[in-house]
């Protein structure tokens, strides 16, 4: 199966997160510039990564799970996109750098992950732990002048990252929302305070 998006043919799979609403509101809202290197947390099919691509020097896409690397490096072949990596990596931990642009889509429903699938969806028990772990460790991968992008859920408190971005001293704000069903889904741009 295929999904067409822009101008890329993007392949999916059973076990891959497939790009719905939250990723197509990040995709409108990308903050990517010419030349900027680019860092994709929790990559999935690798369409976020493949669209930075497009204006970046180079982007990083990594995902926790091996079927969405496989997939992603495979999507990147199939659209012949070559400034981009993509690598196996439980949020930063494979990764050392510092970025212009760092995406993720973060994972919030509560719970433990059971399939690889779940991995995309499922945020630990409260459904913000994989969140609270990211904003915890993203400001040391952050250019002094770069953006972090993180798509959320209202279902796990809008305001909780807001404040949880500002006491890693980021200051962050909503710059799109969309609902969806019983939800609303929003992008929440993060710069580090001046």
């Amino acid at each position: 199966m295929f999904l067409e998006y822009q101008g890329l043919r993007i392949k999916l799979h059973p076990q891959v997160y497939e790009p719905a609403e939250d990723t197509f509101l990040l995709a409108e809202n990308l903050e990517i510039k010419e030349g900027d290197i680019a860092l994709d947390v929790g990559t999935g099919t690798g369409i976020i990564a493949l669209l930075m691509a497009r204006k970046a020097r180079y982007v990083l896409g990594v995902d926790i799970n091996p079927m969405a690397v496989e997939l992603a490096r495979e999507n990147a072949e199939l659209n012949s996109v070559t400034n981009v990596e993509f690598r196996l990596s439980d949020l930063f931990e494979n990764i050392s750098g510092k970025f212009d642009v760092i995406t993720f889509n973060a994972p919030y429903l509560p719970g433990e992950p059971e399939e690889p699938i779940d991995l995309a969806l499922v945020g630990g028990k409260t459904g913000r732990e994989v969140l609270d772990r990211f904003i915890e460790e993203v400001p040391n991968y952050l250019k002094p002048s770069g953006v972090v992008q993180i798509v959320q859920s209202s279902i796990t408190g809008i305001e909780e990252t807001l404040k949880r971005l500002e006491e890693v001293d980021l200051l962050g704000k909503v710059v799109a929302r969309r609902h969806v069903f019983f939800e609303d889904i929003v992008i929440i741009n993060a710069k580090k305070m001046e």
